[in-house]
């Protein structure tokens, strides 16, 4: 009898949890709609300057003429394409270097102060700094994505390996391990869902970043539209890059939780 009362609790529990997920994200959806509707209102009546603040209408239309010739596929790619490879690089050069701080306390403590000072510095300031050492080129825009988010990245996986158990790093050397194991067997497994946690923070930095370079350095991709468009008063254009980046910086996002759950999947089974 118990047990069929839990059962029914159980049910009672998730059915509530799916009421309001459901009513949150209706609710999400009218703000949205709300707020497209007010705003074409606004342009059409005048309200707003249909000029200097475009209209929802005006940023469809202008997306489908760039879909018809196919321009819109060649900024979106290469902004894709450059916060990807900056994003991978930020992975791997800060997974390698936490690694080798980790290693060496005493370099750790030396490179300390440096990693702060270097998160800490305004990353738009390297920017221009960049085109002169490396040119106008993609490569350029790539370390500008990196330069966002590698110095973070480092601190926050290096902090995460020390918060391991360190009876477990213990119990590695006593069964006659070496560093190289604690480091395997317990380290970066204990540190995935930091690691993981740390590229859900770095795939928007990294497409700051790269909108940042394409703002100085670019002929093509989103960032260059959106600064070419300001210029010239294409504020339709404009908006529909910035509309552009909310969707890829959603989808990017949505694709490392994606991989969250997985690994999240794969561990409880």
């Amino acid at each position: 009898m118990e047990v069929n009362e839990m059962s029914v609790k159980q049910q009672e529990f998730l059915k509530g949890r799916q009421k309001h997920r459901t009513i949150v994200s209706v609710f999400r959806v009218l703000i949205l709609l709300l707020f497209f509707i007010l705003w074409e209102i606004s342009s059409a009546t005048g309200l707003i300057d249909s000029f200097i603040f475009s209209s929802p209408s005006k940023i469809v239309r202008c997306f489908w003429n760039m879909v018809c010739d196919r321009s819109i596929f060649l900024h979106v790619g290469v902004t894709v394409y450059e916060t990807i490879v900056s994003f991978l690089l930020v992975i791997f050069i800060a997974l390698l270097c936490a690694v080798f701080l980790w290693f060496s306390p005493k370099l750790s403590e030396i490179m300390e102060p440096y990693l702060v000072v270097l998160n800490s510095l305004p990353k738009s300031a390297l920017a221009p700094l960049l085109i002169v050492w490396l040119g106008a080129t993609q490569t350029t825009i790539i370390v500008s994505g990196m330069s966002v988010a590698i110095f973070g990245s480092i601190l926050s996986l290096y902090t995460s390996f020390h918060t391991v158990d360190q009876e477990k790093i213990k119990l590695i050397y006593t069964l006659h391990g070496t560093k190289f194991h604690a480091l395997t067997k317990v380290v970066i497994p204990h540190s995935i869902p930091a690691i993981i946690s740390n590229m859900k923070v770095n795939i928007g930095l990294c497409l700051v970043g790269v909108i940042i370079g394409e703002f100085l350095a670019a002929r093509n991709g989103l960032g260059y539209l959106i600064i070419y468009s300001s210029q010239v008063f294409k504020l339709d254009w404009l908006l529909m890059a910035i509309v552009l980046l909310c969707i890829l910086a959603m989808f990017l996002y949505a694709c490392i939780n994606l991989l969250e759950k997985l690994y999240l999947g794969k561990r409880h089974s």
